[in-house]
């Protein structure tokens, strides 16, 4: 697991940053908790912020643009690929990173990436949030986004 070496969350103060979470709907009990998580996040830093389901991770990007085209600071982007039998999962995956990096750089906005790309469902129970999980992939997102929306506001004065 990847969660070693991860740097601390939280302990920063992003009152007045607009977060737009989008999460995919589904394996709801993993979506679910990787919600929560960046909603802790974003409780603590005191950013204002609204949650807008969308049907699965391929969906991501496209509402990502609007969510940052409308004015947010920066988009949470959660979802959970779970590999199958055919290669509908690399296209999937490859789809979502490829859309939501292209919509950080085109927006100049950060796009918070929290979309779990797993082998099985134990991994993402696992890195959910959720009692008994090692590690919080919301709660990561959702600070990587308001560090960088922070940062890009003091590079751009």
């Amino acid at each position: 697991m990847a969660g070693s070496g991860a740097p601390e969350t939280g302990g920063i103060d992003a009152s007045g940053l607009n977060v737009v979470v989008i999460a995919g709907t589904w394996h709801e009990v993993i979506i679910d908790g990787l919600i929560a998580g960046a909603k802790r996040v974003l409780d603590a830093t005191g950013a204002t912020y609204r949650v807008v389901r969308v049907p699965g991770s391929f969906e991501l990007p496209v509402a990502a643009k609007a969510a940052l085209d409308a004015g947010a600071d920066a988009v949470v982007a959660l979802g959970v690929i779970i590999r199958g039998g055919t290669p509908h999962f690399d296209f999937v995956s490859s789809a979502a990173t490829d859309g939501l990096t292209r919509v950080a750089l085109d927006t100049g906005k950060p796009v918070g990436f929290g979309v779990l790309t797993l082998d099985d469902e134990q991994q993402g129970l696992d890195r959910a949030g959720l009692p008994g999980s090692k590690e919080d992939k919301g709660e990561e997102a959702a600070d990587a986004a308001i560090r960088t929306a922070l940062v890009l506001r003091e590079l751009r004065g």
